[in-house]
């Protein structure tokens, strides 16, 4: 064979070989191509802690079985709601703060010698967006606010609230974990009347 023969034959081979790279068989993945790429969804740059100086426990007037917490004449951070028309009755905890359409997170309370976490979902209500979750009364994940010392409130992204005084909140925990078919308490009876 002679030597012009050889190169024709490699550089024939090679031409073919390149072609083949070139132009790969179809896959499933070429498929895809003709599908419209969903929008990518981001979520909003996290907020920064609110400044908590002088902000207090409040009754809110429009529900006497709701308070708010924040600083006096500033929009409310917080509200916690004792659901009393449910049995068991529940406890629902507010994050007001801007959130994402559609997103859920997990609300982490620590303080008291606890650590709570209640799930909750972004919704607008009354023309204020927050985050918003419940439970049973009753759930040890409410035990940060069962007590009167300072606890922290965190929602990712959300930033997080601190609460120096808590005497409000232990309150209306205490009356929401109330058994409602508990009988009044009756005097104790009186010795003089008994007989001997």
């Amino acid at each position: 064979m002679s030597r012009t023969a050889a190169f024709t034959g490699l550089a024939l081979a090679i031409s073919m070989g390149s072609m083949t790279a070139c132009k790969p068989p179809p896959t499933d993945a070429d498929m895809g191509r003709e599908m419209p790429a969903a929008a990518a969804t981001y979520a909003s740059e996290p907020l920064p802690s609110p400044d908590t100086e002088g902000a207090v426990w409040a009754q809110s007037p429009s529900d006497p079985n709701r308070i708010i917490f924040g600083v006096p004449g500033s929009p409310a951070l917080l509200a916690l709601t004792c659901v009393k028309d449910s049995a068991p009755r529940r406890l629902r905890i507010a994050r007001l703060s801007p959130a994402d359409e559609g997103a859920g997170a997990l609300l982490a309370m620590v303080g008291n010698g606890h650590l709570g976490r209640v799930p909750v979902d972004a919704t607008s209500r009354r023309g204020r967006c927050g985050w918003r979750g419940e439970k049973v009364a009753s759930d040890r994940d409410w035990e940060p606010l069962a007590g009167p010392r300072s606890l922290t409130v965190t929602v990712p992204g959300a930033g997080m609230v601190t609460i120096e005084e808590n005497e409000m909140a232990m309150e209306l925990v205490a009356d929401c974990r109330a058994d409602e078919t508990t009988p009044p308490s009756t005097s104790p009876p009186d010795p003089s009347k008994s007989q001997p």
